[in-house]
């Protein structure tokens, strides 16, 4: 027992502070049990005006918040909190999922995520790894961030080797996708070129297909290296990664131009794309030509459930998506190159 308590104390969740409101006094003495019992530091609160004062005076790594509540609703508390405080991850509770704020909301207030209650917390447990994941990548960025203030090029390639490192961290976790980012690179470059884009446009094409997945590395393991068919909620986790990529990168102004391409490259040219559903010319167009290149490199790399597939499949699919998934204009020239420079495809798949 006394072992079982020193583990408890040296957790390294502990070093995290999370704060809960719900005005039902039971649900906040039960996510007291749960989370202590995972290692976090925990404070619980039912009134919500308590709540925005203390994210005022104290500091607090992440916050669950009851969506439905009295004097006033969980999105008002987010709006204020918002106000003096842009980084608190925010994570929302709701009764029923048709009791949820609207979407547009939690884009604007930048929830990072929300679920419905349950006497297990399975789920919430599994969001609050993800959210602190990114938060301990937020925060070494951030760090690094500090230290290239006023700094040379040398630094500032040395913070480029550090998101490297969690690139690789990344792709060790599935084995795989090993060198898929290195080949979405390669392939958007080979894409720009052919729309004679300029050097400094192709750095960035470059620079973003390296980091277009940065994001999974706050999607719990379990999830990115299970062999069979994912659930709808395991799905709802991988759908956060572009907006993970966006939080991580976001305070580091080296990266400005790739946060388009790793917030977008899943949205689709007919508008059903995530996060955003943009539709058509209102996706930027790097992620356009990216989400190309992040295709193409899936349809041809072997996966657990199915082998590579064909190229005459890969260039049926592209034209049955043209239009739909993809940039029209794009689509007809990734198929000339399939057609006529499939050389230079086939180098990029040798080398990586």
């Amino acid at each position: 027992m006394r072992k079982s308590m020193q583990n408890l104390v040296n957790s390294p969740n502990r070093n995290y502070k999370i704060l809960a409101v719900d005005d039902e006094q039971g649900i906040i003495d039960s996510l007291s049990i749960f989370l202590k019992r995972s290692g976090y530091n925990f404070t619980g609160v039912t009134d919500p005006r308590q709540a925005i004062e203390m994210v005022k005076n104290e500091h607090f790594d992440l916050m669950v918040l009851d969506f439905i509540m009295t004097p006033f609703h969980g999105d008002q508390v987010v709006e204020e909190i918002r106000k003096f405080n842009k980084e608190l991850y925010i994570l929302l509770l709701t009764g029923h999922k048709d009791l949820a704020p609207p979407l547009e909301t939690i884009r604007r207030l930048d929830i990072q995520g929300y679920c419905e209650k349950s006497d297990k917390f399975d789920q919430l447990l599994l969001l609050i790894e993800s959210g602190i994941k990114s938060i301990e990548q937020m925060n070494e960025i951030k760090s690094i961030n500090e230290e290239l203030k006023n700094t040379n090029k040398k630094l500032e390639k040395a913070y480029l080797e550090s998101i490297e490192t969690l690139r690789y961290t990344v792709e060790a976790k599935d084995r795989y996708t090993r060198g898929h980012s290195d080949r979405v690179s390669a392939f958007s470059v080979l894409i720009g070129e052919k729309v004679n884009l300029s050097e400094q446009e192709l750095q960035t094409l470059r620079i973003g297909g390296l980091f277009h997945d940065i994001g999974k590395i706050g999607v719990p393991d379990l999830i990115i290296q299970k062999e069979g068919k994912l659930t709808d909620e395991e799905y709802a986790e991988i759908k956060k990664h572009p907006s993970i990529g966006v939080h991580i990168l976001s305070n580091a102004s080296i990266f400005k131009d790739i946060i388009p391409i790793v917030e977008h490259h899943h949205e689709r040219y007919d508008g059903t794309g995530y996060p955003s559903g943009l539709k058509g010319e209102d996706i930027p167009y790097f992620a356009r030509i990216a989400a190309i290149a992040d295709s193409f490199d899936a349809m041809t790399s072997k996966r657990s459930y199915r082998d590579s597939l064909p190229l005459d499949v890969v260039k049926n699919e592209f034209k049955k998506n043209r239009g739909t998934q993809f940039d029209p204009e794009l689509d007809d020239l990734f198929l000339d190159i399939l057609e006529n420079h499939f050389d230079e495809i086939k180098q990029i798949q040798d080398k990586y």
